[in-house]
C-alpha cells in the first residue's frame, strides 16, 4: 500500500496557472462551514492572523487512491501538509496566526483523519463549494470528483494578505507561512 505520510520523490511539480492571481485584497465571504470540533465556522469572522490551507482530499490507510493521482501537479501530499502543520502549530501560534485546513471532502470524513493524524487544529469542510465559488478557488478533477487544486492564504480581520500558489512539496507549506509572518 501506499505511505501517505510521506510526499514521494519525483512528483509533477504543479506550474503558477494565474488561477489564484485575484486572491490577495480579497474579503473572505460571510460563509459557515463545519468544523471538525463541531462548531460552524465563518472564516470572514475571524479576527487577528489565521492561515487557511487548502488541500484536494486525503487518504486513508488501505484504501488505494484514485486512478493516476501522483500524476497530477500538487496532488499528492494532504496528509504530510497537515501533519506539518501539526508539527509547526506551536510556532505558528507564537505568530499570532491561528491555522485551518480546508477540503471539500465530508466533516465526517475529516474527523477521522484529524483524529488519526492528530491535529490540534479544526479542519473545515466546503463539501457544499459555497468558500470555493465565493472565492472562485482553482479546482480540478479526478475520478469523478471535482477537488481544491492546493494553496494557502493568510488572512488578517477577514482579509486575504498573501497566498502560497501552488504549494510544492506540500509539506513546506508551514516554513512558507512562518516566513511570511516574521517578515
Amino acid at each position: 500500500m501506499t505511505n501517505l505520510n510521506q510526499v514521494p520523490a519525483n512528483l509533477p511539480v504543479p506550474i503558477d496557472d494565474g488561477l489564484a492571481d485575484h486572491l490577495i485584497g480579497m474579503k473572505l465571504p460571510s460563509v459557515s462551514l463545519v468544523a471538525t470540533n463541531g462548531i460552524k465556522i465563518d472564516l470572514s469572522q475571524v479576527q487577528g492572523h489565521f492561515v487557511v490551507y487548502c488541500y484536494p482530499r486525503t487518504g486513508t490507510p488501505n484504501t488505494s487512491l484514485p486512478e493516476g493521482w501522483d500524476q497530477i501537479p500538487g496532488a499528492r501530499g494532504c496528509t504530510p501538509q497537515s501533519c506539518a502543520y501539526r508539527d509547526h502549530y506551536q510556532e505558528l501560534k507564537l505568530l499570532g496566526a491561528e491555522v485551518f485546513g480546508l477540503s471539500v471532502q465530508t466533516t465526517e470524513y475529516q474527523i477521522e483523519m484529524v483524529n488519526r493524524l492528530h491535529l490540534p487544529f479544526p479542519v473545515l469542510s466546503d463539501q457544499h463549494f459555497e468558500f470555493q465559488r465565493a472565492l472562485n478557488l482553482p479546482t480540478f478533477e479526478v475520478a469523478g470528483m471535482t477537488l481544491l487544486k492546493r494553496l494557502t492564504l493568510i488572512v488578517t480581520d477577514g482579509v486575504v494578505v498573501a497566498v502560497h500558489y501552488p504549494v510544492f512539496p506540500s509539506d513546506s507549506d508551514p516554513t512558507w507561512v512562518m516566513d511570511k509572518l516574521n517578515s
